[in-house]
């Protein structure tokens, strides 16, 4: 009974949905231009939602079927960034290039340049591998401030720039105490020396004097051993009691091999003499 009650209502309900649709007139169709605003508009609001997985899904649509509507550029950058904010770094550089390349007069053109640096001092680093990766964040960020010298970023560029420059100093670093260890001192000293001059100012540089002392001293060269000893000593706070204990234990270790050395050439002399005084007396 209840629903045939129900009927009435309905049809009266449809009808005048009917009546309302035809008094409207027929509803316009939507442009190819006006899809693709309202795929865009629909992508900024899940990226605001930091659903970035799909913002992509919808804007990959629009690059795909979207050419001349003018929400390529935007779409092209969305995708860059929702690549730089799920720390998908590779993915990230990639699409900032393609951004960069093909809108080259964009005025996102600035932020694309830097954040594509970015993406490249994130991309994975170990020292034990090559230095592939921190070589092309260095070139991206002077890349970028090449073409933006004036920018209010340059503060934060060198900021990166000198983690950078680390990482390669580590990498030297690591390379020459690994000789070292291997007990091949000579080659130790060629890479201190390189890591030295070449990195003046790196963290590591106190424990790289006290190390190519080390390599000196196992050469046998006492006095370039003491010459960066000396160069160490210059350069360490007198505060640093853990860098002073280092000296005067460095100090102690070239003293005693020299003088370990000394008296191994006194006695190789003797044993030459001996040899000698044995051959004339055979003569």
């Amino acid at each position: 009974m209840n629903l045939f009650k129900k009927i009435p209502l309905f049809l009266a309900l449809l009808t005048t949905g009917f009546l309302l649709s035809c008094a409207s007139g027929p509803k316009e169709k939507m442009t190819h231009t006006q899809w693709c605003a309202t795929r865009y508009q629909k992508a900024e609001e899940l990226f605001k939602a930091e659903k970035y997985g799909r913002t992509i899904e919808k804007l990959e649509d629009i690059l795909a079927t979207c050419a001349g509507t003018g929400y390529m550029e935007q779409a092209q950058f969305l995708i860059a960034e929702s690549h730089f904010n799920m720390e998908d770094w590779i993915e990230a550089r990639g699409e900032y290039g393609s951004f960069i390349v093909n809108f080259p007069g964009s005025p996102f053109i600035e932020t694309a340049e830097f954040r594509k640096a970015i993406s490249s001092f994130n991309m994975e680093f170990r020292v034990s591998r090559d230095e592939a990766n921190t070589t092309i964040a260095m070139k991206d960020f002077e890349r970028y401030l090449s073409n933006h010298p004036d920018s209010p970023l340059r503060d934060s560029v060198s900021y990166y720039y000198g983690l950078l420059v680390d990482r390669m100093a580590e990498k030297e670093f690591q390379t020459a105490r690994l000789y070292l260890r291997m007990e091949k001192p000579q080659a130790a000293v060629i890479y201190f020396k390189e890591f030295l001059e070449t990195y003046p100012y790196a963290k590591r540089r106190p424990e790289a004097l006290f190390m190519i002392a080390q390599s000196y001293n196992d050469l046998d060269q006492f006095e370039t051993a003491k010459l960066y000893l000396n160069i160490a000593k210059k350069e360490a706070p007198a505060d640093n009691k853990d860098i002073q204990k280092q000296i005067e234990k460095t100090e102690k270790r070239i003293a005693k091999a020299e003088e370990a050395f000394e008296k191994r050439l006194k006695k190789d002399a003797e044993k030459k003499r001996i040899q000698k005084e044995e051959k004339e007396l055979q003569n």
